[in-house]
């Protein structure tokens, strides 16, 4: 009995020093998030702060900072607020105690946007269930690294193949998304819940099976930040290589090494490019200067000009370019933006360059800014239309 004794008290002892961050004293922790269909109870213990606020995307921006509710506290000293109306999707937050920022320790879900890091939830409903996990067939996540011959380095991207893809000798279509500036080939997996999206479309007949190749659009840097030999460094979105042309110039090489290294069809009714804001902006000068590569095209909340005194030559002579990618013909060019986004006034110039032009396109205006919940929602109508 004592042998058994002395050796549960090692194993005990060794999972104690093994899991050195878990909490077994037994106290009894908050819940928070509580939720509840649409409604969120968010709480924090803090008996010595003297003031909490939540920051969540869902309150409207008070000019260049986030929006914010300042939460009530109970004798306790347990702060709280609650909300009945959320609408089924994604919300990130975060506490703001006494100035100083804070995830909720009682809530294990995140995710990093640019250099934030914030709380995340998801509230069920018709909206969300296409980025939750379904008991349907899945997809297979890989981030591998690619030569890049133009940028002299090996450079990470995400890819996502379809259901079955490693036991069929099927090809297959593919589509070139992009993120935003503050993203890397992280961004669309995490932030834009591509693998569940595809997973559950494919599964409902509403999307062909494809395969999805996620570049990091940052050519100053190789891979997400902290997975190249650059190291653990202070993330900032605002890198040397927007605008310059790089993107686009050597885009060539992301796909050449997509059509070595899988079962594609590469040719231009099976490929497709598309993404958000700076992606939706590469989407559109990459498929303009190679008119005869994409068939699908989709430009979501993108910003359309660059700088006036960048030079590069990807740049230039764009509305003769749009004239041959126009000749060639393609089967859809779609265009997507929120009422309320920063970019609207530069979309709906381009809108109108394109009208003048009889530059055919299709138009979505949702509601809402320049958010992940509105790109989420258009990678859902986007894909479905491809490779009809």
């Amino acid at each position: 009995m004592k042998i058994k004794y002395t050796i549960y008290s090692l194993m005990l002892s060794s999972l104690m020093f093994a899991q050195e961050n878990l909490d077994f004293s037994g106290k009894k922790n908050l819940i928070s998030p509580e939720i509840n269909g649409q409604n969120v109870t968010f709480r924090l213990l803090a008996p010595n702060a003297n003031s909490v606020q939540l920051q969540g995307n869902w309150f409207p921006s008070k000019g260049m900072e986030p929006g914010f509710v300042d939460l009530q506290k109970d004798k306790d000293g347990v702060w709280s607020f609650s909300k009945n109306d959320f609408n089924p999707d994604i919300y990130t937050y975060s506490f703001v105690v006494d100035g100083v920022k804070a995830n909720d320790p009682n809530n294990s879900y995140q995710v990093r946007d640019v250099s934030s890091v914030m709380s995340m939830i998801l509230i069920d409903g018709k909206q969300s269930e296409n980025y939750k996990v379904q008991n349907v067939p899945h997809g297979t996540v890989s981030k591998r690294w690619y030569k890049s011959n133009g940028l002299k380095e090996d450079r990470r991207l995400t890819v996502y193949t379809p259901p079955g893809y490693e036991n069929s000798k099927e090809k297959f279509p593919v589509l070139y998304l992009l993120h935003g500036m503050g993203g890397d080939e992280e961004a669309w997996m995490t932030l834009g819940r591509v693998s569940q999206i595809l997973d559950n479309l494919i599964a409902q007949g509403k999307a062909k099976p494809m395969i999805v190749v996620m570049p990091n659009g940052h050519t100053s840097n190789a891979a997400a930040p902290g997975e190249s030999s650059r190291g653990f460094y202070k993330i900032d979105m605002r890198t040397p290589d927007i605008f310059s042309g790089d993107m686009e110039t050597y885009f060539k090489e992301i796909m050449n090494f997509t059509e070595s290294n899988y079962r594609v069809k590469a040719d231009a009714k099976n490929r497709a490019i598309a993404g958000l804001s700076m992606g939706g902006f590469h989407s559109l000068y990459i498929s303009a200067n190679q008119p005869k590569t994409f068939d699908y095209v989709g430009l979501f909340s993108p910003a359309i000009l660059p700088p006036d005194e960048k030079k590069s030559s990807v740049y230039q002579n764009l509305d003769s370019k749009l004239k041959t990618q126009q000749t060639n013909s393609y089967k859809l060019y779609w265009i997507a933006i929120g009422k309320t986004d920063f970019l609207y006034k530069n979309v709906e110039e381009y809108r109108q360059k394109l009208d003048k032009m009889n530059f055919k396109y299709q138009y979505v205006e949702s509601e809402g800014g320049h958010t992940w919940s509105n790109w989420r929602t258009y990678l859902n109508e986007f894909v479905t239309q491809l490779f009809k």
